[in-house]
């Protein structure tokens, strides 16, 4: 299914301009949306997520031509990559607008917005006719929704509407640029990658912990189990010591095992870095669900394809680095 019908869309409006919260498809993950112009509404997002209070959320238009009512100012910059990836997978860090509440911003003076290509995302946010602020729709810290039925696993019967559009095709969450100041400034790696950016704006700053952005935390996008990184060349020796001791280990590789271990789970992803980018949440809470003392992950390349990928397995570690100095070669 990749468009609502009609009755689904009226649920889900209806219960939007109501208050309550609605789950809804996107091209990189599943959003938990409120209306944006309703802060009590956007603080149900915050208590149903356990998502700290200054962690602003990305508020999500169906057509740039409504940025004004959110944004004070769109810079030269901002324009041009707003003209060469919306609507997309990128979220524009953007001056705000007066009248837009704190809860949206976590007390900031900027504002995320995306516009998302999802036809299911357009339709309800055409009907809706505003601003639906919408982080990720799972507990705070924790692995990213790609699939409806991980919208109910996460929270049963807490929110109101699902829309069910299948699969996110993406599978990661947008690519985060600031253009505060007219600099366009890299905050979080996504399906658009440096160089994509930089071919529209030239040289990117990289990094810098200001403004606060959605996924910003050394830890992040993290299954229950621990998850360590390991090299190829490691796997195996590093799956054996916790076999070894009667304990179940969960292995996240690039290829086959070299040879099967008892108390062992592995999955090969494979080395295509858009499968494996769609299918990583996935398989994540598969082997999160397998019981064991830990997940091993082989480490990906570090080439500017799988820049996100790293920078998601990295926070979902706990042992972040600098994964944006990625080349874009």
């Amino acid at each position: 299914m990749v468009r609502a019908s009609q009755t689904e869309i009226e649920e889900a409006v209806s219960a939007l301009r109501a208050g309550d919260l609605v789950a809804f498809p996107t091209e990189t993950v599943y959003g938990l949306g409120a209306n944006a112009a309703n802060p009590a509404a956007v603080r149900k997002i915050f208590e149903v997520k356990n998502r700290p209070a200054d962690h602003p959320v990305i508020v999500h238009l169906d057509n740039p031509r409504y940025l004004h009512r959110w944004v004070s100012a769109v810079p030269p910059i901002a324009e041009k990559l707003a003209a060469k990836f919306w609507p997309g997978p990128l979220t524009l860090i953007l001056p705000k607008a007066d009248n837009v509440s704190d809860s949206v911003t976590g007390g900031q003076s900027s504002i995320g917005i995306r516009i998302p290509s999802h036809p299911m995302a357009q339709q309800l946010l055409t009907a809706f006719g505003g601003g639906i602020a919408a982080p990720s729709a799972n507990r705070f810290g924790r692995l990213s929704p790609t699939k409806p039925e991980h919208v109910r696993d996460e929270f049963s019967d807490a929110i109101k509407v699902i829309l069910d559009g299948g699969e996110s095709q993406i599978g990661l969450e947008s690519t985060i640029v600031s253009c505060l100041n007219n600099e366009a400034r890299l905050l979080r790696p996504g399906f658009i990658t440096r160089s994509q950016l930089e071919h529209v704006v030239g040289e990117l700053l990289i990094g810098g912990t200001a403004p606060r952005t959605p996924g910003d935390q050394k830890q992040h996008y993290a299954p229950t189990t621990p998850l360590e990184l390991v090299s190829s060349d490691e796997l195996e020796s590093r799956a054996a010591e916790i076999t070894a001791r009667q304990e179940r280990v969960a292995v996240l590789a690039m290829r086959p095992p070299l040879q099967t271990q008892r108390h062992m789970t592995w999955i090969n992803a494979g080395k295509k870095p858009d499968t494996y980018a769609h299918n990583l949440y996935n398989h994540l809470r598969t082997l999160d669900r397998a019981a064991t003392l830990r997940i091993l992950v082989q480490a990906p390349p570090q080439d500017e394809k799988w820049a996100a990928i790293l920078d998601r397995l990295q926070r979902a570690s706990g042992l972040l680095e600098d994964s944006l100095e990625i080349s874009a070669g």
